[in-house]
C-alpha cells in the first residue's frame, strides 16, 4: 500500500467524528482525514462535506504498513463523488433514495396515519 503515497483512489466513509473523518479503503486498510486534511478554510462540521457511508476520493499522505491505517486528505481534490453526478448518496446497501424521490410517499403514509386521506 506504500506505493499508493501520493494517489488519488476510493474509500467509503465509516465514521465521523470532531476531529476527522474515518474511512475503510475496501482492502483491508482504513484510512483518517483528519479535519485540518479537509480544507484550507476553517471547517465547523465535518457534516458538511461528508455523509457516512458516502464513497469518496482520498488523497494517501502517508501508509502504517504495520497497522493497515493511512493518513489521507481531502484538500485541494475533487472528493465529493457524488456531486459530480448531481445527486444525493444513494446507498446500495440499504436501498436509500434522494429526499425528493421518497417525500410524497412519506406525505402520504403520514395523511395514511392521520386517516386524512
Amino acid at each position: 500500500m506504500s506505493d499508493f503515497i501520493g494517489k488519488i483512489i476510493k474509500g467509503r466513509v465509516c465514521g465521523i467524528t470532531n476531529y476527522g473523518i474515518f474511512v475503510d479503503l475496501d482492502n483491508g486498510y482504513f484510512g483518517l482525514i483528519h479535519i485540518s486534511e479537509v480544507s484550507d478554510s476553517y471547517v465547523k462540521n465535518l457534516n458538511d462535506y461528508v455523509k457516512l457511508n458516502q464513497v469518496i476520493n482520498v488523497k494517501v499522505i502517508d501508509v502504517n504498513e504495520d497497522e493497515h491505517k493511512c493518513r489521507l486528505s481531502i484538500k485541494n481534490i475533487n472528493y465529493d463523488l457524488e456531486k459530480d453526478n448531481d445527486k444525493f448518496f444513494q446507498s446500495e446497501i440499504n436501498g436509500f433514495r434522494s429526499l425528493e424521490s421518497k417525500i410524497n410517499e412519506w406525505i402520504n403514509l403520514k395523511l395514511k396515519e392521520y386517516n386524512l386521506k
